[in-house]
């Protein structure tokens, strides 16, 4: 999984006869935190991220310049500047000023009232506040998990805003049935997080797919027969053997050209073009989104149904702040007020691996069944894919707009594992032949739908609020954050003076 190295550097006195004495205690404090860092920041494919030590503690100007250029030289794109004892504040400049002025900075100290850190913290970070650089402060102890968990989330944010800023978004046919919330609206979208678009025509997948060869199409087939049984449903009609290959050829066709193109994620309108004259997208996008196909593990491919921008982006920072796992795309389709449940469903790009949250294919197929698209909605055929979300902790996003200013909406919640027959009694209340996530959120019902922005939300398992909500402060969109969390968080100084 892509993602940007990360820089730790300690600042210190100038006065030789305190830094002599200090220094190698110093130097302890910065290598234990790189090793907090590097056993706790493990992404779901196994690999870690980058943590740089600037070898040096920063001591006086010379040096500040040096430890600053040689994290530039390492490609650091964020910086954790660390306090273990008093510093004098002007030297955290020449370190920063090696530095773009929009890298996320984070400002971390113990709480020692004989070693004062928290005080050459708040010197130096007010300092760099005062300049309009946006900064975060953690005070705690190294060994405490509050702490460290809080230090990963501050991480997670900054790596996630880090990694997506040079990236592109592949847009495969523009926004669907004039969807204007997923829409890539190009400059609010570059001013807070850097990504651009680049669009191409539907038109140009169906040829790429044609071209698609026969023996991996036909493996792709069979794959999925043989996951599925009689749970494929194949009807003669809408979902035939032909019609499932037209989706596995979409599937491959944006792998190639996701790959020649160099997008790093993507979205697919379907409705109304392909869904009508080639295929549905379902299950292309459902493989897109999976952390495995019929060739075995691979990096989840973020693909929003309907080409849904702002979906898309949500999803590729879901994807960054968990360390790399799927994330789902849905609707918002229904509220049960008698149980303060919803019932999140849609055609289209629920990963499979939601299903039992297994990294084997197997596990998660025994829950999924292939029904016939209906040919109400989608008249080209396919196969609509169905299950219900295993139960888990949850978190659920999505990035809007307010009179072109970017904000998200943030609440925990989780995906609840309902009676057999419960759940079929709601799933019918929609559609049966769909995936869903029964989802239990934290915030209430008016509060959601008084700020929710879209009708497509997202989510990825387990608890990510903190990581989004630095993420979002970093970058200068404002989190708008459901139920008690979003009662307890404090505005950032740049937020609350203007």
């Amino acid at each position: 999984m892509r993602n940007t190295p990360i820089g730790i550097a300690m600042l210190s006195d100038e006065r030789e006869h305190v830094w002599s004495i200090s220094n190698d205690a110093n130097m302890q404090v910065v290598n234990r935190w790189a090793e907090v860092l590097r056993t706790g920041l493990k992404n779901a494919d196994g690999s870690v991220l980058e943590i740089v030590v600037a070898p040096k503690i920063i001591t006086g100007v010379r040096v500040a310049q040096e430890m600053g250029e040689y994290l530039v030289r390492q490609g650091c794109k964020q910086v954790i500047m660390c306090y273990n004892v008093w510093n004098f504040p002007f030297l955290a400049w020449p370190f920063i000023n090696c530095f773009g002025r929009d890298i996320p900075i984070l400002s971390l100290s113990n709480n020692n009232g004989q070693y004062p850190g928290n005080v050459g913290l708040l010197a130096s970070d007010g300092a760099l506040r005062q300049a309009g650089r946006r900064t975060h402060r953690i005070i705690g102890e190294i060994d405490s998990p509050v702490t460290q968990q809080d230090v990963f989330d501050w991480i997670r944010g900054a790596n996630a805003l880090t990694t997506i800023k040079n990236e592109v978004f592949g847009l495969y046919g523009g926004h669907s049935m004039g969807m204007e919330t997923g829409f890539f609206h190009l400059t609010p979208t570059v001013k807070a997080l850097g990504c651009n678009c680049y669009q191409v025509d539907q038109y140009l997948l169906i040829k790429y797919a044609e071209q698609m060869d026969a023996a991996e199409v036909e493996k792709g087939r069979k794959w999925f027969e043989g996951l599925l049984g009689d749970r494929l449903k194949y009807d003669g009609k809408m979902l035939t053997p032909q019609t499932l290959e037209r989706q596995i050829r979409i599937y491959l066709a944006m792998d190639k050209i996701n790959k020649e193109e160099g997008f790093d994620f993507c979205g697919l309108k379907g409705q109304r073009e392909l869904t009508e004259h080639y295929t549905l997208g379902d299950v292309p996008e459902m493989v897109m989104n999976d952390p495995y196909d019929w060739n075995g593990p691979k990096e989840p491919m973020v693909c929003a149904t309907e080409a849904d921008a702002y979906a898309a982006i949500t999803m590729q920072l879901l994807k960054y702040v968990s360390g790399g796992l799927p994330t789902l795309f849905m609707d918002v389709r229904l509220y049960l007020p008698e149980l303060d449940i919803w019932d999140w469903c849609n055609s289209g790009n629920h990963s499979s691996w939601y299903a039992s949250q297994s990294y084997d294919p197997a596990e998660n197929f025994k829950k999924i069944t292939f029904h016939p698209a209906l040919e109400f909605y989608f008249k080209a055929g396919g196969a609509s894919v169905e299950f219900d979300a295993c139960g888990s902790e949850m978190t659920f996003a999505r990035l809007g707009l307010w009179d072109e200013k970017p904000f998200m909406f943030i609440t925990k919640g989780e995906a609840l594992e309902l009676p057999g027959e419960e759940r079929k009694r709601i799933d019918n209340l929609t559609d049966p032949t769909w995936p869903h996530v029964h989802a239990k959120l934290k915030c209430s019902f008016d509060e959601f739908k008084d700020l929710f922005p879209a009708n497509h939300a997202q989510g990825v398992a387990g608890d990510k609020v903190n990581a989004l909500r630095y993420l979002c402060e970093i970058s200068g969109i404002t989190p708008i954050i459901g139920g008690e969390e979003g009662k307890k968080r404090i505005p950032p100084i740049w937020e609350q003076v203007k």
